[in-house]
Formats: structure tokens, sequence, C-alpha cells
């Protein structure tokens, strides 16, 4: 099932900024701030290789942010050693994602704001492609390709129409620059003024530590198009990223894990934005990319990869059920500061450090793990390099 990585096409026979293709930006444009959010320690290596994909960028950004979700030891490495060409931020909102994307958002000083994940590595022409989608002023959002980059190799039994699962883009999304519902959070860019009027991200809703909860960027983006019914979020494959995918990630386990909290995420956004706009791609997933893909597995006699997308639709399915029967169901209300402060009880206030005890999967302490840091101005041992095909 489509989830918050999902970002299917819609009808662009009249969107004239969804199927123009535009040329990189060359010329001056808006100013850009580009946001890495970091939160441990265990991903020092792969946080200096994205920094130095930014600083590598033929259009560098006016900005770059780092943000570090309540982590002192991963804020005292980064300040020691990534200091040069960017500033770095304390996550100063409740403890997650998304409260460090808000930080993010409350402190940029770019027009529009780009955001990379501390394990994935632009294109050098990733910030060109971007802006150049933004020519057009109905267009409020550019998100781009995330490929994977698997570390032990695909399992064989792995659906390309599952890559969602592993955070990057997967088979049945555009080829092409195309009008899109919402972005995958690795990368992904907004107008960041619109952004801060629709409220920001989600606190209630996102990944904290290792939990795999998603779905707060599909939230935001679901929202941002119900403000303004003309704008355009717009999918360009050219801005192109990377993205790391560890062997832990390639289990028959943390497949069964993703789909269910996939589910469960997609249950949240449907309570707050309707199913008509929060299941709108998923019904296209479900009903075309998903039973091609188990014809075509079984045509060429896989069965184990047939398998695994029968059972990813229904524990993404079971994980939905859960969600709508037993999920919580607290209204929220969007402040201007890009943070959505949840009313229900028990939940810190904006710019509170949160108090909620560490999930069984999310470290119980921030300590160093004996990582030595790397220098920003060149990939760690390992990055990808993108002249690689």
């Amino acid at each position: 099932m489509s989830t918050d990585r999902s970002a299917e096409p819609v009808d662009r026979s009249s969107d004239r900024a969804g199927d123009r293709t535009p040329g990189p930006a060359d010329g001056p444009g808006p100013s850009l701030t580009v946001v890495i959010c970091a939160y441990t320690v265990e991903r020092w290596d792969d946080l200096c290789a994205a920094v130095a994909s930014v600083h590598a960028q033929h259009r560098p950004p006016d900005e770059l942010l780092l943000v570090v979700d309540h982590c002192p030891e991963l804020l005292r490495l980064a300040r020691e050693h990534l200091s040069t060409g960017l500033r770095i931020l304390a996550n100063a909102q409740r403890r997650g994602l998304s409260g460090a994307r808000n930080t993010a958002l409350g402190a940029a000083r770019g027009e529009l704001i780009a955001f990379l994940d501390d394990d994935a590595t632009a294109a050098p022409d990733w910030t060109r492609h971007l802006l150049a989608g933004y020519r057009a002023p109905e267009v409020l959002g550019v998100g781009g390709l995330v490929r994977p980059w698997w570390q032990s190799g695909r399992p064989s039994w792995f659906p390309p129409e599952f890559d969602w699962v592993v955070g990057c883009s997967y088979r049945g999304l555009p080829r092409r620059a195309a009008r899109v519902r919402n972005f995958i959070g690795a990368n992904m860019s907004f107008r960041r003024a619109e952004a801060l009027a629709a409220g920001g991200f989600r606190t209630d809703l996102g990944r904290v530590g290792r939990r795999p909860l998603g779905c707060e960027e599909t939230e935001l983006c679901i929202r941002l198009v119900a403000r303004h019914p003309g704008a355009v979020l717009r999918y360009e494959p050219a801005a192109a990223v990377r993205h790391r995918v560890p062997p832990a990630r390639t289990t028959l386990s943390y497949f069964a894990a993703r789909c269910f909290a996939e589910g469960r995420s997609k249950a949240a956004v449907v309570k707050h934005d309707g199913a008509a706009a929060g299941l709108a791609s998923e019904r296209t997933y479900l009903r075309h990319t998903v039973p091609a893909a188990v014809l075509r597995s079984l045509r060429r006699w896989r069965p184990a990869t047939a398998a695994a997308l029968c059972a990813g639709v229904a524990l993404t399915a079971a994980g939905y059920l859960t969600g709508s029967a037993g999920g919580r169901t607290g209204r929220t209300v969007p402040r201007r500061t890009g943070a959505v402060r949840p009313v229900t009880g028990g939940e810190p206030a904006d710019g509170e450090p949160s108090r909620d005890e560490p999930s069984r999967d999310e470290p119980t302490r921030d300590e160093p793990t004996g990582l030595r840091p790397t220098a920003a101005g060149r990939p760690a041992t390992g990055a990808p390099t993108w002249g690689a095909p």
C-alpha cells in the first residue's frame, strides 16, 4: 500500500506547472536553505557524507542547517567538526523528526527550504533542479527521486514496488516531472512561508528515534494543497538523492514492521484530513501498481516476490485497521510558528523538550559509539559516487 513515502501522479492535462520540464536554474532566483536533521552518533559517517554532498552542489544553497534531535553527544561532535559552512541547531521542540523539521522551519532564512535525510547524499545538480521547479508561482513544493543504495545488495524477494519501505522511490512513480499528492521525506522542498502558514509538521506524527512511523510529510502536503486548491506539488526525478539502506532494513522482520507501522500512520492521516485525500494515491497503487507487479512476478517465476507483495499489502491494511480502531483522535491547532501543538493531554508544548520515555527500539542514552569524526569536506568511506551507475 502506498504510504507517506508515496507520490502518485495525478491528471496533468490542465496543469501547466506539472507537465512542464524546465532546465536547471542558473540565474538568480529565490534563496534556498537546505536542512539535514540528525538524531544519533551511529550515523556520523553518513551525516558527514550528507553535509559534504550539499557543499559540493553546483548551485550551493544560500544556507545549510543541521538540526540535532535531543542528542547532546552528536551536538558536541557536530559543533567540533562540522561547524564550517553551516549552522548547527538543537531541536527546540518535541523529540522526533517533526520537531526537528519545525525547528528548521522557524530558524531558516531562505525563501525555499529543502530537506535531506542524514543518511542520504545529494547529486551535484540536486539544488539546481529543485530551484528550477519553482519557476511557476503556483508551485508550493518540489520533491525528487530517492535512489536506494543497498549496502548488502537488494534481497531477491524485495519488490521494487515496495521501496517506500526503505524510504526510497518505488516502481509506479512517474518517470518524468509530474504533479503529485506528496513527497518522499528524504528529498523534498517547500516555499517556507507557505509551510509555516500551514502549521508545519505535526508532532503527533512521524519518526521518533528508530520507531518506523511516518506520514508527517504526507499530511503537510495534503494540508498545503487544501489551503490553496490551485497549488501544485511537483515531483522532479532529475533532482536526485541516494539513500543508504543498511542490512538491518533488508530483513523480512523489518519489512513486516515497516508495512504495519505505515498502515497505522496512514490511519492517523485519514483521521486528520479525511479518506478522500488521505487514501487517494493508495487506491491507484492498489488497483494498478500492485496487481501488475504480482502478475509480473508470477510470469517470471518469482514466487517469493509475489508473496512479499501480497504480505506487504495485508500487513499495511492490518496496520491501517488497527490504527483506525484504536488510534488517537485528538484534534490539533496549527500555530504560525511552524509547529502544530497537540491539544490532547500528556504532551509537552512547543519549544519544551520531550519527557517521554524512549521506546524499546530507541537508544536509551546518547553516547559515542567509537566512530571517529570524518572530515566534512569529503565523503565518508564507502559513500556512493554519483558518477557510478
